[in-house]
């Protein structure tokens, strides 16, 4: 086995471990809390959590820029005095922004239980964009364990502080805000001691450095502006829901969402190691890589709609409450798929092309059409069928338009692929929602097993160039 290969084994490993155990801490926060607490309140903690989703908005792109420019560099290689000055100029802009936040949640909204979500969260957004930019140097530049026990030390925290909150019977959804700040807070303590040399530094080498912050904003922005309408393609939509509907309809889709987008967890492990690799590898590479990376990833999160079945069966069982509404998981959870596809394999591809310019075109165009939608179903139709229905036909569109564009400049066909993928999900969709049951769940995997029998030949091509990149 080469030294490549020994690395690139660690490292996923190390991802993986990390995003398995985040993967089991926001399980057991999705199963557990809203079992603890009332319809109401889990939605203003879900308020709390699409809020917070946002805060990244905030510094700009900043740190997005720093990520960009630096991938595939040496930690050690790095100008340290430079990065301390950007370091400390994000954290005083990000203060300024938190000091905004907390006079406008005290003084001028009224609701007390919003009040307090919007300032929590302009707490979160001073812990989290400052802990970013450190996190993004320890990804750019390759550090995966120590960006690993970064990640750990944040959910395992998190889940301390939740069982401390269960055995002193103190089910308040406000406890549950606070202890999702204190794991933040931990991991960047956490993070700051890993990149003391960068953090703590004699006052004498800081550099108010505008024109660095300017070039770091101009390359960041874009993936920055990009992020933000990704989130911003279903959070219309569940935004809408809110308003039409009520906070409590808004949580039970919440947790159908939340549900449905677990396995998102699982995919970052692979994807956040992906791009300081293809940063450094030759570009006349990078197709045969993608198609190795297609055809593996995409058998995997087919498969895993399979669970699906026994998976709606034991939350119906563990949480009545929400019967009514995990029914709608039939229609979200191919979600995992279209998000999956993208955010490992197309974006990660993007951005190390430094096709970010492309990204944020393609999540604007589906953000419109997120609105177009959106005043359909939930303010014409009144539909929640076709509201929630219409996030899988959002990030399906942008998943394909995106592939196509990157086949085209890598010069691979995609087309019959694309199309044969959809179409399982259109089964998976059909037989989970119209016939359900035991015999909806034969009919997919029926399908799923037309689908291998399809593509066999290039899985045994995938599984031994796999065997090859191991024994070099």
């Amino acid at each position: 086995m080469n030294t490549k290969a020994i690395s690139f084994i660690k490292s996923f490993s190390y991802s993986l471990v990390s995003n398995l155990i985040a993967l089991l801490v926001s399980s057991l926060v999705i199963l557990i809390i809203p079992k603890l607490i009332g319809i109401e309140a889990y939605g203003y903690w879900q308020l709390y959590l699409f809020y917070s989703s946002y805060i990244g908005f905030l510094h700009f792109g900043w740190s997005d820029g720093i990520y960009l420019r630096f991938g595939g560099e040496k930690y050690n290689d790095l100008n340290k005095n430079l990065f301390f000055s950007q370091f400390w100029m994000l954290f005083i802009s990000q203060f300024f922004l938190f000091s905004i936040i907390f006079f406008y949640s005290i003084y001028f909204v009224t609701d007390s239980n919003k009040s307090f979500i919007i300032l929590m969260t302009g707490i979160c957004m001073l812990v989290s964009n400052t802990r970013i930019i450190l996190v993004h140097i320890l990804q750019s530049t390759n550090r995966i364990k120590e960006y690993a026990v970064t990640t750990m030390l944040d959910r395992i925290s998190y889940l301390f502080f939740i069982v401390l909150i269960i055995f002193s019977s103190q089910y308040n959804y406000k406890y549950m805000i606070i202890a999702d700040i204190l794991g933040k807070l931990c991991s960047l303590i956490y993070v700051s001691y890993l990149c003391k040399d960068i953090v703590f530094r004699n006052i004498k080498e800081f550099h108010l450095d505008i024109r660095e912050m300017f070039i770091n904003i101009s390359v960041g922005i874009k993936l920055m502006f990009a992020n933000i309408a990704s989130i911003l393609i279903i959070g219309i939509v569940r935004f809408s829901i809110e308003k039409q509907w009520d906070v409590a309809t808004f949580g039970k889709i919440s947790l159908t969402l939340s549900v449905s987008n677990l396995m998102m967890i699982f995919i970052n492990a692979m994807g956040i190691i992906m791009f300081p690799i293809l940063r450094r590898a030759n570009k006349k590479n990078l197709p045969t890589i993608y198609s190795t990376m297609r055809n593996m990833l995409m058998v995997m999160l087919l498969g895993i709609l399979i669970f699906y079945y026994p998976f709606k069966s034991m939350l119906s069982l563990w949480l009545p409450q929400y019967a009514d509404s995990l029914k709608y998981m039939a229609l979200v959870f191919p979600m995992s798929l279209y998000e999956g596809k993208m955010s490992l394999l197309i974006n990660t591809y993007l951005k190390t092309l430094r096709k970010e310019k492309f990204i944020l075109k393609v999540n604007l165009l589906s953000v419109v059409l997120s609105l177009i939608t959106t005043i359909v179903t939930v303010f014409i139709l009144k539909n929640l069928t076709l509201s929630v229905l219409s996030i899988v036909f959002l990030l399906a569109f942008r998943c394909i338009i995106s592939e196509l564009f990157l086949a085209r400049y890598l010069n691979i066909s995609v087309i019959k692929d694309i199309s044969v993928e959809n179409l399982l999900v259109v089964v998976f969709i059909y037989s989970g929602w119209v016939i359900q049951g035991s015999t909806g769940c034969i009919i997919y995997i029926v399908a799923f097993f037309l689908y291998l029998l399809y593509k066999k030949k290039e899985i045994y091509g995938t599984v031994n160039e796999l065997k090859t990149f191991v024994k070099k």
